[in-house]
């Protein structure tokens, strides 16, 4: 365990805190809770950092890419940024358009969290969402917990409570690249998602509300393929030619069954995702490119990470008949996600 200042804004000390267990080790930031560094060992036993951000505080506060961020207070998109809950009309953050995406322009992964408590392998951040915040009714407790597993796993859980009846899907954004960050695009990724249906949507990427097969689609998952097997059948207009779209989780939703399962075939790196959430968010970083300096001094590029959020599904509180998102007083809203890491033995 190692704290230390990463940066000021506004102010505030935003800490770093440095994490091991299990042959991982993680740096976050209490700048929107995110997760900054993951090394990981590949099947030589030798360590790369696999997912994407930035080494200085003022890259994250420029950036819209949502870098390694837990991103609420709701996640993912909400067409014309205005919802009804119990009979009230409720107007949010459009910050998209017309539309509300992730929390608003100055949601969760906005905030400076604080240091709730702290060991050699997990850290928990804590933080409060008040009254009308982005537009949301309530004032919430929020806390966000990172944890290293002896197994070689990171584990992620996320809580809210409230004292009004409110929205919430708080979702982890980290983008990965089992590869290493800065290696170039995640196309040849291998990538298996345990789904038979998913959740398409419009030019603006917002859910249509209806729940389609898979089957004989280029979101046919199900055997498991290359991320940019059928990306080229995709909608031009779909996040620069990528996948930005949820998938309806069939497994059971708890940690103990993989929900997906991404390997690279060049380190030899696999991640397990496993959750208590209906649905998961596929996002290709479609919108990245060479002109965004990563870590080091890499240049990013088109697909150089490969986003997967578990969360409820998109525009939940448009549809009555996808998962409800509402968190009423009395209530907690916990979120549960694990990346169980592994590599292929060591060919002979």
């Amino acid at each position: 365990m190692h704290t230390e200042i990463f940066g000021h804004l506004d102010g505030h000390a935003v800490e770093a805190v440095t994490l091991s267990n299990g042959g991982l080790q993680a740096r976050l930031i209490t700048f929107g809770a995110r997760l900054t560094e993951l090394w990981v060992p590949d099947h030589k036993g030798d360590l790369a950092d696999v997912v994407l951000g930035f080494d200085d505080l003022e890259s994250y506060v420029a950036s819209d890419a949502f870098f390694g961020a837990t991103c609420g207070q709701y996640a993912n998109r909400i067409a014309g940024a205005r919802c009804e809950i119990e009979g009230q009309d409720i107007h949010l953050d459009a910050n998209e358009g017309t539309n509300h995406l992730h929390g608003g322009v100055a949601g969760f992964d906005r905030k400076v969290w604080r240091i709730a408590a702290l060991d050699d392998n997990s850290v928990t951040f804590s933080a409060t969402s008040e009254e009308g915040e982005m537009g949301f009714p309530g004032r919430s407790n929020l806390t966000s917990r990172y944890h290293l597993t002896p197994e070689g796993a990171l584990e992620i859980e996320m809580t809210a409570d409230t004292d009004r009846t409110t929205l919430v899907n708080m979702v982890h954004h980290s983008y990965f690249n089992l590869s290493g960050q800065g290696t170039g695009p995640v196309l040849d990724h291998e990538l298996q998602i345990d789904a038979g249906f998913y959740t398409p949507v419009d030019d603006a990427l917002l859910a249509t509300g209806e729940i389609l097969s898979v089957a004989d689609t280029p979101f046919d998952f199900r055997l498991g393929k290359r991320i940019g097997q059928d990306i080229s059948a995709l909608c031009p207009s779909s996040e620069g030619g990528g996948y930005d779209h949820n998938w309806c989780l069939e497994t059971p939703r708890d940690q103990r069954h993989a929900s997906a399962i991404l390997h690279d075939q060049v380190s030899g790196r696999s991640l397990q995702i496993s959750t208590t959430e209906p649905g998961l968010q596929v996002y290709t970083g479609g919108y990245l490119h060479e002109r965004m300096s990563g870590k080091n001094g890499t240049s990013l590029c088109k697909f150089a990470g490969i986003a997967l959020e578990t969360q409820k599904f998109p525009g939940s509180p448009t549809f009555a008949h996808f998962p409800n998102c509402l968190l009423r007083p009395g209530e907690t809203y916990r979120h549960k996600m694990r990346f169980q890491f592994a590599a292929d033995a060591p060919s002979r």
